[in-house]
């Protein structure tokens, strides 16, 4: 692979963490890369950990979930080498990111996570954030793994009527 494809894949992830309103996961990233066939798996995340350690991005670990933001250093990169990426790129990052805007935002603002505890019960946790802030935070406890991912898969498809039910019901 030359070193100009690998600037260019650096340029893409930049350019579009630039471009997005909020912290995108890896697998938001590799969703547009290798839908349109830039680059393959194992590439990217080379370019990602490469942009990790030059401090071009940061990465935080979120749930078995890896978030990337671009720093003002990437930033300042962009702007030196933004010019290399074609035009049709740059039009097919914001069409993504205008398409899928709802999709991300609620795969950072609804979270579910489960765990068993020593008593053999497994605890259910469910929370909702609206721009970094907790609106909820629910723990259950369930007798079972299957109970727990029936409750997380409920969570994320009716939080929002759950939520709203829970603010009727105490306000």
């Amino acid at each position: 692979m030359s070193q100009d494809s690998l600037t260019l894949y650096r340029l893409i992830v930049l350019h579009m963490l630039d471009k997005a309103a909020s912290p995108l996961s890896s697998a938001q990233i590799a969703d547009f890369i290798l839908e349109k066939e830039y680059t393959g798996y194992i590439t990217l995340q080379q370019v990602l950990n490469d942009l990790t350690e030059e401090a071009f991005i940061t990465a935080t670990t979120m749930e078995n979930r890896t978030l990337y933001q671009i720093t003002e250093e990437g930033r300042k990169t962009l702007a030196f080498f933004g010019n290399r990426i074609q035009h049709s790129i740059k039009d097919d990052i914001h069409e993504y990111l205008s398409t899928h805007e709802i999709q991300i935002r609620n795969e950072l603002s609804i979270l579910t996570n489960y765990k068993k505890e020593t008593t053999g019960d497994y605890i259910a946790e469910l929370i909702a954030k609206d721009n970094g802030s907790e609106l909820v935070h629910i723990r259950m406890t369930v007798p079972s793994a299957d109970f727990a991912e029936k409750v997380c898969r409920n969570w994320k498809e009716k939080n929002e009527s759950i939520y709203q039910y829970l603010i009727q019901e105490l306000f």
